[in-house]
């Protein structure tokens, strides 16, 4: 008797037989168990998961003498019959070499003929999706009305290359890849009938090496042991397989990630000297850092992917120490290089600068981590720095919303202090007090307001007011002089240096201040900025001059110093509000 392929002699013979494809085995006994068989079928999925082979069984599982069953004898001889493929009632038609409308026509006449011995005549057409445009459309009718002694079953790896019109008339199932698992267990047991030694670290290669399809892993298996014998050892299969390239994948990663240009230039060196094929060890290597990102994602899930588990510890060990963000870019970068990669002419150095690239790339902090350290940095900064000194030094200090944390930085320079506002919101300038005290009201009644016969009680009452009613504003305008209040025309002077001087006179804050001050005064009061002019003289004498300057001097010291200019570069949404001489307390 000639030799049968594995493939061949351990094809399903029954629905139970069927591996990796519940769904539709479920499908089917319940709908022969229940009488409501449908008269066309259509089995779509990759190569090598069973289509055909689950065409037969519900061949068999009609036309068997003790059915329609969902468990077929297979002794009885319509049983036998269609698994020898010698059976009247049941023709397999392969459709690439009967794909023209001559074909169709045949099948269209015989279709009117009673089943010579069964109970339906089956037609399985396999690669349906080859048949013409013209083909399809003779049988539409048919199929859609065929006799009810004939079942259509089609079979196809391209179920989008199948016209609409005969989709719509087929029962659809598709068909899923087999997993790793599934297929390793089918070679075990393989294996045990057929009394071969082999490890299930090797069945594992084998099964990975059948992609998904039970009969290239059982077709593999079979050259496996042509070549092994019987008693097959790891080295065996990876000599078979061609797998000596896989030892180089670890450690080629384990350098990329430990950031080693040179150990990844050597380790392709001994790959290419080996005589590995460089385009084909490409394709393992982007699958490889993908199982290392899907390990890292998933840990605990990792045995769900198609990786053998004996590797799927040593991924875990590489990507330990290793960034989600960082494995994600080196899997990015391979997969954005794959189409230059397969176009190079010189593929081996081509993949030196995609490694040396990975190798040298910066790793990936994640957001989250970079944050918790700026807020360790900013706790150690509160904790560790001293509070300002009691000395007149220079102390800078912000008025700041009550829901934000400071960034507060101390003794700069001679013992300058400063808290900076990390981040502002328009309401800040906006917060009124709700609430005013009684020995204020007698100070900020219209007719004290309006006494412009001193200039410097109006100013300080002004201030006050503005105070309560933004302590923002009110810090900003706390160096400026009352120039004049005649005609209901406020003019407030600043120093010609004062930081905030541009601020002041923008639309936005004179509008603000003119809304103060008609609080303040009752009515309708305009705001015009100046600004001192020190030569000339003003409100405040000369006296007033010199403490002004002497003040902006300090100032402009203190804004120059280099830990607060360094502070204000890293945290560029905060603004200086106000800077402050300490007094000496003593």
């Amino acid at each position: 008797m000639e030799y049968l392929v594995l493939a061949r002699k351990f094809r399903p013979q029954t629905f139970e037989d069927v591996a990796g494809q519940e769904h539709v085995v479920k499908t089917l006994r319940n709908s022969i168990g229940q009488g409501r068989v449908a008269h066309a079928f259509l089995f779509s999925g990759p190569r090598g998961v069973g289509k055909t082979s689950v065409a037969r069984i519900l061949a068999k599982s009609l036309n068997c003498e003790k059915g329609p069953t969902a468990t077929p004898c297979n002794v009885c001889s319509n049983c036998r019959e269609i698994t020898n493929g010698s059976s009247l009632d049941v023709r397999e038609i392969d459709g690439a070499s009967n794909r023209g409308i001559d074909e169709i026509r045949e099948l269209r006449e015989n279709v009117k003929f009673a089943p010579a011995a069964a109970k339906y005549k089956i037609y399985i057409i396999d690669e349906v999706h080859m048949l013409t445009r013209e083909a399809f459309n003779a049988l539409l009718k048919t199929l859609e009305e065929p006799p009810s002694h004939v079942i259509f079953i089609f079979a196809t790896t391209e179920s989008h290359k199948v016209p609409a019109t005969i989709l719509s008339r087929c029962q659809c199932y598709d068909f899923r890849r087999i997993s790793l698992k599934e297929i390793a267990a089918n070679l075990g047991r393989v294996a045990a009938a057929e009394g071969i030694k082999i490890s299930p670290s090797a069945l594992l290669w084998i099964a990975e090496a059948g992609d998904g399809s039970m009969r290239d892993a059982q077709s593999i298996f079979d050259q496996v042991i042509s070549y092994a014998g019987m008693d097959i050892k790891d080295d065996d299969v990876e000599e078979s397989l061609g797998l000596a390239d896989r030892k180089y994948l670890f450690r080629l990663s384990e350098a990329v990630l430990q950031r080693d240009a040179g150990a990844c230039l050597i380790i392709l060196e001994e790959a290419y000297l080996a005589g590995i094929d460089m385009k084909h060890f490409y394709q393992i290597l982007v699958k490889h850092f993908r199982n290392l990102l899907l390990v890292k994602i998933a840990a605990d899930g990792s045995s769900s992917f198609d990786i053998a588990p004996e590797q799927i510890e040593k991924l875990k060990n590489q990507v330990q120490a290793i960034s989600r963000e960082t494995l994600q870019r080196f899997v990015e970068i391979l997969i954005a290089e794959e189409g230059s990669f397969l176009r190079s002419q010189e593929p081996r150095m081509k993949l030196e600068t995609i490694l040396v690239k990975m190798a040298y790339l910066e790793p990936i902090i994640p957001l989250a981590e970079i944050i918790s350290t700026i807020e360790n940095i900013e706790q150690r900064l509160q904790q560790s720095l001293p509070a300002a000194g009691n000395n007149s030094e220079p102390q800078f200090s912000a008025n700041k919303p009550a829901k934000e944390n400071p960034v507060t930085v101390s003794n700069i320079g001679s013992q300058l202090s400063t808290n900076k506002s990390v981040k502002e919101t328009p309401a800040d300038y906006n917060t009124k007090s709700s609430i005013v005290a009684d020995t204020n009201k007698e100070n900020n009644s219209p007719d004290a307001n309006n006494n412009t016969g001193d200039l410097k009680t109006l100013r300080d009452n002004f201030k006050s007011f503005i105070k309560k009613e933004s302590a923002i504003l009110g810090a900003k305008i706390d160096s400026a002089e009352i120039v004049s209040y005649e005609n209901d025309c406020l003019t407030l002077g600043f120093p010609k240096n004062y930081i905030f001087l541009e601020e002041m006179k923008t639309t936005t804050q004179k509008e603000k201040l003119e809304q103060i001050a008609r609080d303040f005064f009752q009515k309708n009061v305009a705001i015009k900025i100046a600004t001192l002019d020190v030569e000339n003289g003003n409100t405040n004498g000369n006296n007033g001059r010199k403490q002004t300057n002497g003040l902006n001097d300090i100032k402009r010291e203190a804004m120059n110093q280099p830990l607060l200019q360094k502070i204000m570069d890293e945290l560029s949404d905060a603004k200086i509000v106000e800077i402050k001489v300490q007094a000496d307390k003593n």
